[in-house]
């Protein structure tokens, strides 16, 4: 019985998009089971930009120094902790206490949430967690901001996040910070002179 579950478990869903049929991996699933590629993303925010918003759910650092999509919110799923976690060989993240709470406040359960990260990972696990809250209609932009690194040796940019993803999709994106698009959380938030 366990072999099976393992086995069921490590099956790709394939969810149909406009553009193409969607290998999802599993890490990268969610109970909703909606999601759409970067381009789709921006098309269908695009056709109703006061109806659609686009979460961007990665940490301020990655908002302001790798880019962002212009019209995206920043609402951290996780922060970096600037403490080193040496079990994962990288700096420790802390979940934000205060996500769902922070995106009803721009959002109702109803309303479309297209929700990105870096790579799909995280925005995931933040579509779940808007699921269990009441959200109904949030999708995962699978290949998130940055998208999959190019798994070729022979290639210039192996190992680099050069494949798919809103960077690479043609879709508009910015540094330019608005600091009414960006929620922190109390424990992200400068103390006060």
């Amino acid at each position: 019985m366990a072999l099976l579950v393992a086995a069921v478990a490590a099956v790709e869903v394939s969810a149909q998009s406009t553009e193409t049929t969607l290998k999802v991996p599993e890490k990268k699933q969610t109970t909703l089971g909606l999601y759409v590629t970067a381009r789709e993303a921006f098309e269908k925010w695009k056709a109703e930009p006061d109806q659609v918003k686009v979460l961007d759910v990665r940490t301020p650092e990655e908002y302001v120094f790798v880019g962002h999509a212009e019209m995206a919110w920043n609402i951290p799923w996780l922060s970096m902790t600037h403490q080193w976690d040496e079990e994962n060989d990288r700096y420790a993240m802390r979940p934000n206490r205060e996500f769902v709470a922070q995106v009803k406040e721009l959002a109702e359960p109803k309303d479309t949430i297209l929700v990105m990260c870096r790579s799909g990972d995280r925005a995931a696990m933040a579509v779940d967690a808007l699921a269990k809250a009441g959200f109904t209609n949030v999708y995962n932009i699978i290949h998130g901001m940055e998208g999959d690194t190019v798994d070729d040796p022979e290639n210039l940019y192996h190992g680099k996040r050069m494949k798919n993803g809103w960077k690479n999709s043609g879709s508009p994106w910015t540094y330019e910070v608005k600091r009414e698009r960006v929620r922190l959380s109390k424990e992200e938030k400068p103390a006060k002179r």
